[in-house]
């Protein structure tokens, strides 16, 4: 599939990513899931058993199972700036969608990309006939929560953790 969706004024797109930068693309979203899991109190052991546990179960033989879709975020330069992973949640209802991750680049953010990127998402979910699209986000994400909230993302759940040593 090459479609190519746009957001206007900002000129961001959402490329399909290529068949041949996936296995890079997994192996960076693998190891960033694991980062994100080692902060928030996981043993790297454990973090990257269920990084590659969670890829697993999404991407079965290395390729996006049924509906996911991952595209580059891409700029006015024609610059990928980040990627967007979006598809079906997992409950058994068709219409209930669910960004699995989004990544703008460190240097780049704070441009409105990611921004523009989730607008997209959601597009691109509506036009696959989904009527909810979730998130989830770490809490240490100050940032990316503050994003979602002003988008009109509600908090459905709270997860909380206390060190005690």
């Amino acid at each position: 599939m090459s479609a190519v969706w746009k957001a206007d004024p900002m000129p961001v797109t959402l490329r399909h990513l290529s068949a041949q930068f996936f296995p890079a693309w997994l192996e960076r979203s693998r190891a960033e899931y694991a980062k994100d899991l080692v902060a928030v109190g996981q043993t790297p052991e454990e973090a990257h058993r269920h990084a590659d546990e969670s890829m697993a179960r999404c991407f079965p033989s290395g390729a996006p199972g049924p509906g996911h879709v991952v595209f580059d975020v891409v700029d006015d330069a024609g610059e990928t700036v980040g990627y967007l992973w979006i598809g079906p949640d997992t409950s058994d209802d068709a219409g209930a969608w669910w960004i699995w991750d989004i990544v703008i680049d460190a240097d780049k953010r704070g441009r409105g990309f990611g921004r523009k990127a989730m607008r997209l998402g959601e597009e691109y979910a509506r036009a696959q006939g989904a009527h909810t699209l979730g998130l989830s986000v770490f809490g240490f994400n100050t940032g990316a929560r503050g994003l979602y909230e002003s988008l009109g993302y509600e908090t459905t759940s709270v997860k909380m953790l206390k060190r005690l040593d």
